[in-house]
């Protein structure tokens, strides 16, 4: 059986720099409050003449292909995992498969919002470790901030989300022990209304989906219900966390990186202290960027390469949670 390595990591975020100062300005919030209950400091926001999902993807993907020393005809299938593509339909998957000008491969669009990442690599292991392909762009692409109010009204979500992609390149490999050892995947649609966007739903307009009432509502915009998703959160990312350490024979004093989805610093504080883990073995950009949702781990991968945080023979251990609600974790030995 074939191993899932990942040879080339790599990320692209919008130019426009926005801060909580920013934010200030357009509605009745302040850098300590937003800062106090989200640790978020700035955030990025595509520029809509030249930023599209597909495109960023494309920046994202180039970057890890260049890192693992391949050209992008040496890709045979695409997983792209986005809540915000660049259509209704088709998925924003195809359009990165023509940014990067291939034919005919395949193209998967996974919607799992902050669990897409993991969710989309878990996918590719399989298609690896059963032979169908050898090497697989697995990218994680958002544009969030034109789903967002940016006023009263939507603070409490507008302060929180950013836009930005990031890509890894799997590849198989016959080395044992190593790359992605195991992922773990949950759901519990219970409580799917505590974080979602309700319009445009199809099943419950029988006429016209897109009303013109609709489009004028709240109800095109993310709701987060912040007390629910945030008590779920730190008691799924912990169960998840545990799940793949067990699973492998593993301790978390085994751990030499831990990647969770950028939610909340809070969260990812109290998995610290939770784990017993260093400050040095907790990756988080969420003060530079916000959540990017399926984005946000592999642009922290990313990152975490570029500073010489990943070394050979590293246990990394990758962690989400979002709406769903869905969770999922990864374990890799780099």
């Amino acid at each position: 059986m074939y191993h899932s390595i990942i040879s080339g990591f790599g990320h692209y975020v919008p130019e426009q720099v926005v801060t909580n100062a920013d934010l200030e300005k357009v509605m009745n919030t302040s850098d300590a409050w937003i800062q106090e209950r989200t640790g978020i400091r700035e955030r990025r926001f595509f520029n809509p003449e030249t930023d599209t999902v597909a495109n960023m993807s494309a920046k994202a993907s180039r970057m890890a292909l260049e890192q693992a020393g391949l050209q992008p005809q040496d890709v045979e299938f695409i997983i792209l995992a986005t809540i915000t593509p660049d259509y209704f339909f088709p998925g924003s998957g195809v359009l990165l498969q023509r940014e990067l000008g291939l034919e005919s491969i395949g193209a998967l669009d996974v919607r799992n919002a902050c669990s897409g990442f993991i969710y989309s690599l878990s996918i590719a292991d399989q298609f690896i470790k059963t032979g169908m392909y050898k090497t697989i762009l697995v990218v994680g692409a958002e544009i969030q901030s034109s789903l967002m109010e940016m006023n009263d009204r939507g603070r409490n979500i507008s302060v929180i989300f950013g836009d930005g992609a990031g890509a890894v390149v799997l590849q198989a490999s016959n080395e044992k022990g190593k790359g992605i050892l195991s992922t773990h995947l949950h759901s519990d649609g219970r409580f799917a209304e505590e974080l979602y966007v309700k319009d445009p739903g199809s099943s419950r307009r029988p006429e016209e989906r897109v009303d013109p009432e609709i489009m004028k509502g709240s109800s095109i915009r993310a709701f987060m219900n912040g007390n629910a998703v945030f008590k779920h959160a730190v008691v799924r990312f912990h169960e998840v966390i545990m799940e793949a350490l067990d699973a492998n024979g593993c301790s978390k004093e085994d751990i030499g990186l831990l990647v969770p989805h950028q939610a909340n610093l809070r969260i990812s504080n109290y998995l610290k202290e939770q784990l017993s883990l260093r400050d040095n073995q907790v990756y988080n950009n969420i003060m530079r960027y916000g959540n990017t949702t399926a984005a946000s781990i592999p642009i922290a991968l990313s990152e975490a390469k570029q500073e010489g945080l990943l070394h050979p023979d590293m246990l990394l251990c990758l962690a989400a949670f979002g709406s769903g609600f869905t969770w999922a974790s990864a374990l890799i030995r780099l």
